[in-house]
């Protein structure tokens, strides 16, 4: 029996994002709320085969409290998805995902991600060549809704003949990337399409979800067997939490978070990654408190740990409540 068959319905699922979902940033989201299911950043099979073998691969780093974990990998070359699936098995992971929805002009311009929309015999190949290579772990896909124009029956209608063990969709085309809002609609007759055609893939709707809350009113009103939720998190680490409620975290646990995250990644990466990629962060914890954005803009200008450390713990986190 697969993950996707194991886990409870609906699935609540933390979206990979670039640069965003390493395995720090995983392990902090588990200690204050977990989802069902994480998925790595996106991962290049051709660069992973490459002599950047070992940069590419610190996408794939883990630890057991991230699992159940997806690698979600992406590229060009067939064979080379099928070698690195191969590897994936090894390491340990759950499943592996597919990224055929990236929208960025330079990953389409190489006809990657998105630009697979429109190339159904190269998509093909790319999920047979995964599948070989998988011994068995499964293998699903996440995609967007079309390229110019919504492409359900031509383009979804392909992904479900293919027996995958499931199906994320995002509710926009390629061409939108994230500016409209989320056509959720859309994705409910994705659903009602897998039901026509009698299949049983877990369809999992992704856009514009902030949090549970929200994810629940999707599943009942569009009947999706789970929902995938990026950039929520980043108005709330405790998101996956259903007991803990965004009014009621105190400046003193979001400053105790942070300088959790800046010492995991310092242990974790050493001088591997810049302390600048950090900064991303700060928005998550430095914010929706009175004072939130002096302080952030104080953090910013720091130029390593022990400096974020310093101000953070000469402040009263009364003087923000």
């Amino acid at each position: 029996m697969s993950i996707w068959q194991q886990l409870p319905r609906p699935i609540f699922i933390l979206a990979p994002m670039e640069d965003v979902t390493d395995t720090v940033f995983r392990r902090i989201i588990s200690s204050v709320g977990k989802p069902h299911l994480y998925f790595t950043e996106f991962t290049n099979v051709d660069g992973f085969l490459s002599e950047g073998r070992e940069q590419v691969g610190q996408r794939l780093k883990f630890e057991p409290e991230e699992k159940p974990l997806i690698a979600q990998i992406w590229g060009l070359k067939p064979e080379n998805f099928y070698k690195a699936s191969k590897e994936i098995v090894e390491m340990g992971f759950d499943g592996i995902d597919l990224n055929m929805g990236c929208p960025q002009k330079d990953v389409i311009s190489k006809g990657a991600c998105s630009a697979l929309i429109n190339n159904h015999a190269l998509a093909k190949e790319i999920i047979v060549a995964t599948k070989e290579g998988s011994k068995g772990l499964p293998v699903s896909v996440k995609t967007r809704l079309g390229f110019k124009t919504n492409q359900r029956e031509e383009w979804i209608g392909f992904l479900l003949e293919q027996n995958l063990a499931a199906l994320t969709i995002h509710g926009r085309t390629a061409q939108e990337m994230s500016i409209p809002s989320a056509h959720w609609d859309e994705i409910g007759k994705v659903v009602e399409l897998r039901d026509m055609m009698g299949l049983t893939t877990p369809i999992i709707g992704n856009g514009d979800v902030e949090s549970i809350e929200e994810a629940q009113e999707k599943v009942e009103k569009y009947h999706v067997d789970g929902v995938m939720i990026g950039r929520g998190i980043f108005h709330n680490p405790w998101l996956f939490d259903p007991q803990k409620k965004l009014e009621n975290i105190t400046p003193t646990e979001r400053f105790e978070l942070l300088l959790r995250h800046i010492k995991l990644f310092e242990d974790t990466w050493g001088n591997k990654k810049p302390f600048q990629i950090l900064k991303k962060y700060f928005k998550i914890y430095i914010a929706n408190f009175s004072g939130a954005s002096d302080l952030r803009a104080q953090l910013m200008e720091c130029k390593n740990g022990d400096e974020v450390r310093n101000i953070i713990e000469s402040i009263d986190p009364k003087n923000y409540e």
